[in-house]
Parts: structure tokens; sequence; C-alpha cells
């Protein structure tokens, strides 16, 4: 007896990948707009009023771009590699705007991403930490590129 499994289509699954970089490449170029965003405040006053140093949103952002670029890479590793990093960046945001006592819309929207990097991170965990070192096809996916060049070549020849 099998158990049947349901695969998400991979076009599916890469377009979710998109929109997600999407919405943290927008908070990259909120976090470099000089003045007032769409959010409200520009970011720099965000900051200050937080207690951080204003400039401190620059490196925000680039931790932002760098993890949106990460998860757009079709590659396992590349994906938990973001999602886990975004994970620890909005751990920090769900705890800014909570104490802050923020608006509503910030109060949901940071700890949302942040269950939804969660979940990516763990859809996208590494069968064991050395995979996230090795550039290459992981250990099974070399047995199974292996596995159909052979029946290729059986059915071929």
């Amino acid at each position: 007896m099998t158990i049947p499994t349901h695969r998400i289509p991979d076009w599916l699954r890469t377009g979710f990948y998109w929109f997600l970089a999407l919405e943290f490449f927008v908070g990259f170029l909120t976090k470099f707009w000089p003045g007032a965003t769409f959010f409200g405040p520009s970011y720099a006053e965000k900051f200050a009023d937080w207690g951080f140093d204003p400039n401190m949103r620059y490196v925000v952002g680039v931790i932002e771009l760098v993890c949106a670029i990460l998860l757009i890479i079709p590659r396992r590793q590349t994906r938990f590699l973001g999602a886990g990093a975004l994970v620890l960046l909005l751990t920090g945001a769900v705890t800014t705007h909570v104490i802050d006592d923020a608006p509503v819309y910030e109060e949901v929207s940071a700890p949302l991403h942040l269950m939804i990097m969660a979940c990516v991170a763990i859809a996208n965990w590494p069968a064991e930490v050395r995979e996230l070192l090795r550039w290459g096809p992981a250990p099974t996916e070399r047995a199974a590129i292996r596995r159909a060049a052979t029946e290729r070549a059986s059915t071929n020849g």
C-alpha cells in the first residue's frame, strides 16, 4: 500500500518565494527612502523613536535585501539561510513593535511574517548541517541523478 503524497507545483512554490522576496525588497527600499513612506514617517524617525541609531535602518535594509535574494535562489540551502536570517531579524522586529506599542498593522504584520519565515525555514531545513556548506547536489539528489542516467542508458542501449 502506498501513501498518496500531495506535492505543491514548482511554479506555485517559486511564485510564493518571489512574492516573499518582493515584500522584503520593498522593506529594503523603504529603509533607504529618505522621507516618509506609505508605511508612515521615515524609518530614520522610526528607528530614533524606538531608541536605535537612525543609521541602523541601513543595516536592517541590507539584511532584508540579502535575504530576499537568498529566497529566490532555487536551492534549499540558500532558502533556508535566507529564511533563518529573517527569523532572527523578525524576532527583533516583533519585540520592538510589542514593546513600542506600535499600530495594529505593525503588531500583526511582523509576527505574521515571522511565522511564515519560520515555516519556510522548516520546509527547507537541511538533512544535515554539512548540506549548508555543500554547493553541489545533495547525496540523495546525486543518487537520483545517477539512477535516472542509468535508466536512460538501459532504455537507449
